[in-house]
């Protein structure tokens, strides 16, 4: 019997205007992730954490986030982005009707306005966390 470890959604990535950072995560390993930018680890370490906890991971930080927090603010000044997979009926030709995910890309202020209920309702599962390395040079 083999054992796996469920590492998807565990990277780090830049291009030229963006940083990408999965958002299985925790805290403490994205501190000590190697491959991850050093700006952003440190507005990690120096704004983040004193509101989170190292066994968080970055999903739940953001599932949770409330819309009035300071950490908006923060995640707005970075130009911060999510990609989301939503959970949604779609029509099949003969009037069957299927369940699948779709991608698409929201701000963290959008994200941090839908409840968690309806989160949950709406079966949004957070895949990454983008932020623009111009806006990460301003803090």
């Amino acid at each position: 019997m083999y054992r796996t470890v469920y590492e998807d959604y565990k990277y780090s990535m830049q291009d030229t205007g963006r940083i990408y950072v999965g958002c299985r995560y925790t805290f403490g390993e994205l501190l000590e992730a190697e491959d991850a930018a050093f700006k952003f680890r440190m507005v990690v370490e120096r704004y983040i954490l004193p509101k989170a906890d190292l066994e968080d991971t970055l999903e739940t930080h953001l599932y949770y986030l409330e819309p009035d927090s300071f950490l908006i603010k923060l995640y707005g000044q970075m130009k911060a982005r999510v990609k989301v997979n939503e959970l949604r009926e779609k029509k099949g030709l003969f009037g069957g009707v299927r369940k699948e995910f779709t991608t698409r890309q929201m701000t963290v202020e959008e994200l941090a306005k839908i409840p968690p209920a309806e989160k949950e309702r709406r079966g949004l599962v957070i895949q990454e966390l983008s932020v623009s390395k111009l806006g990460l040079m301003g803090l």
